[in-house]
């Protein structure tokens, strides 16, 4: 097995154990919505800390339920997942193209070095 073999296979065990322990450990069973965002964490924060706070903007569109406000979440991770594997594919492509390219040129000059006779080559 090679190296990156290995390295893919911890973190591909790694993402698993951080999607798996939380449920399996019960983490945020003494809650009433045990997995709620960050955004929700942070409101019922605030309105405990400062009843009186009132936010500086409101929201440009509210979504008029939680499937489609997670249905859009969704559609923007996908999206910029899209856009990160289209950058590192182009850049691993870029760079196979320009190895094969100097493969070619260096495979180039030694057959052409090859062909000539000595009294060519000086």
């Amino acid at each position: 097995m090679s190296r990156n073999t290995k390295i893919n296979l911890v973190l591909l065990l790694a993402v698993a154990a951080l999607a798996v322990l939380p449920l399996a450990l019960g983490l945020g069973d003494h809650k009433e919505e045990p997995f709620t965002g960050a955004d929700g964490e942070a409101e019922t924060a605030i309105t405990e800390l400062k009843p009186d706070y009132e936010p500086w903007f409101s929201p440009l569109y509210e979504p008029p339920s939680g499937e489609i406000e997670s249905a859009l979440f969704s559609l923007q991770a996908a999206l910029g997942s899209g856009v990160l594997a289209y950058y590192f594919g182009l850049r691993r492509g870029r760079r196979q193209g320009e190895q094969r390219a100097l493969e070619r040129e260096a495979g180039g000059a030694l057959t052409g070095a090859a062909g000539k006779s000595t009294a060519e080559q000086d």
